[in-house]
């Protein structure tokens, strides 16, 4: 998370998030509790909008479209980060393994049967996996 700076983006969003619900708060004269401007936002930010709470001032409309519009980025915004991080861990994952195949190519004379045999396994597996991955 550190690495695609989503951890700062969550937090941004979470300081927004409790922002907006404190304006919501103190500007909408039917949201009289923080509990209520909390669940107003939350349901303005999951796009549901239930209807029992409805902003009526233009501080309060404000507030609520751009909790709307940051609320949207921020979801679209995690499976490209979920994707991101599974293509950087499959790639570290193939970077080691051909790694150790290298190795054992650079000490081909040194190996035995068997051992020849395994490299001869996994470099077939390879191969095939990189003609499916082409297709």
């Amino acid at each position: 998370m550190k690495y695609t700076k989503a951890d700062k983006i969550i937090f941004g969003y979470l300081l927004f998030f409790v922002a907006a619900a404190f304006v919501i708060w103190l500007f909408e004269p039917e949201i009289t509790r923080i509990w209520d401007s909390l669940w107003y936002c939350y349901v303005t930010s999951t796009t549901i909008g239930f209807g029992d709470f409805v902003a009526v001032t233009i501080v309060g409309r404000i507030a609520s479209i751009a909790l709307s519009i940051y609320s949207i980025i921020v979801i679209a915004l995690v499976p490209g980060i979920v994707v991101s991080y599974f293509l950087e861990y499959t790639k570290v994952r193939t970077d080691e393994s051909m790694l150790l195949i290298t190795d054992k190519l650079e000490n081909l004379d040194k190996l035995s049967k068997e051992e020849l045999k395994e490299l001869s396994t996994k470099i077939k597996k390879f191969r095939k996996n990189r003609g499916n991955e082409a297709k």
